[in-house]
């Protein structure tokens, strides 16, 4: 285990050079005659963003924030992975693991984390505390991709083995969106011994449900779904079938790595169309970047490919109780009964406003709600 504020990023001074000689020499696509952002990445803020990247943001400044935080590392049995520790408060704080999702980072998760570990700094109440687990995903900045596609070694083993092998927790709670929320679903479902409530953000769909037996709400819900799916769902098909022919370019071009990450910012957040609303220049900039200085784009395109080629495990039931919180601007917002076809659903929050990455957006909100669910479960 690697003591607390072990650096785990030192880029050299060629390797920032390099990134702003490539960003210098940005060879700009030719513009279409539309507005905005309606056919992808708007070429204005693209060039913007591009040029403060290149000549204004500090990445010394924030590779030293990455790596004053409690970050440690565990070999698995020959699989390293990397994650922050943060210690509740009280004594007796339940452990609480949390899992990002895609194109996120651990980083995305430190403010949830810090409210959730010590809640009396943020109005609450010590007793309310948990140690707060944050893994960085394999093939994720830190965290090496996983030797092998093997059902041996699938995230959710590891996680358990990370928490209960590595850390000693006997009982432990999870929350997860998007990526995170499909590892934490399967988590619960194969330990629930261990697992004592998971909180989502969104959902499995059910196996093989009945069209017949689909209320109106169900329906509505499934039409939505396939409307976002042809109108958002361009790079969930490309990173689900020919991820290997897109990240090169990913990997070769810090713009368009860019292009592709801030877009989904913007697409999925509260943000009403105004990416500055829920996130700030160099936070964007220093999530690429940890992309980008550790050369994981690639990897982190594996969960998509894995599971459209059925080598990641389907959900099927999970009896453990779970809480699912709907933010607005989210993906999805599957009614409860669709919920309930897979999951033990004892908590349903509809949220005033957020979207797909609440834990930066409304970590407040988020806290709350996750801290009620697992009140009663301690």
């Amino acid at each position: 285990m690697a003591p607390t504020g072990t650096p785990v990023i030192q880029v050299s001074d060629a390797e920032l050079d390099d990134l702003r000689a490539r960003l210098r020499a940005t060879r700009r696509s030719e513009p279409w005659p539309v507005e905005g952002w309606e056919a992808g990445a708007d070429g204005a803020e693209l060039d913007r963003l591009v040029a403060y990247w290149a000549s204004g943001y500090d990445w010394r400044t924030h590779e030293a924030a990455v790596n004053a935080l409690p970050s440690h590392f565990a070999d698995l049995d020959g699989t390293p992975v990397h994650y922050l520790r943060y210690d509740g408060e009280h004594p007796a704080a339940l452990p609480l693991l949390l899992t990002h999702g895609w194109p996120s980072t651990f980083l995305e998760l430190v403010a949830l984390a810090e409210r959730l570990a010590t809640p009396s700094r943020h109005g609450g109440a010590p007793e309310d505390a948990f140690t707060v687990i944050v893994p960085s995903l394999p093939g994720f900045a830190f965290s090496p991709q996983r030797p092998m596609l093997s059902e041996a070694e699938q995230t959710h083993h590891l996680w358990h083995r990370l928490m209960h092998d590595h850390l000693g927790f006997q009982r432990y709670a999870a929350h997860g969106g998007d990526l995170g929320a499909g590892i934490t679903s399967r988590l619960a479902e194969a330990h629930p011994e261990a697992v004592v409530g998971i909180h989502l953000l969104a959902v499995a769909a059910p196996a093989d449900p009945d069209p017949a037996g689909l209320t109106a709400e169900e329906e509505a819900h499934l039409a939505s779904v396939t409307a976002w799916q042809a109108q958002e769902g361009g790079y969930l098909h490309q990173q689900s079938t020919r991820p290997l022919t897109l990240a090169p370019a990913l990997n070769d071009s810090p713009a368009g790595l860019l292009a592709w990450i801030m877009e989904k910012y913007r697409a999925w957040s509260d943000s009403g169309g105004d990416l500055s609303k829920r996130f700030s220049d160099d936070f964007l900039l220093t999530q690429v970047s940890l992309y980008w200085f550790t050369g994981t784009i690639s990897t982190s395109f594996r969960p998509y490919y894995e599971y459209a080629h059925d080598l990641t495990r389907r959900v099927r039931r999970v009896d453990t109780p779970t809480a699912l919180a709907l933010f607005p601007a989210d993906l999805s917002r599957p009614p409860r009964s669709w919920a309930e076809r897979t999951y033990n659903i004892t908590r349903y929050t509809h949220m005033p406003r957020g979207g797909h990455f609440p834990a930066h957006e409304e970590p407040a909100l988020l806290a709350q709600d996750i801290t009620e669910f697992l009140r009663n479960h301690r």
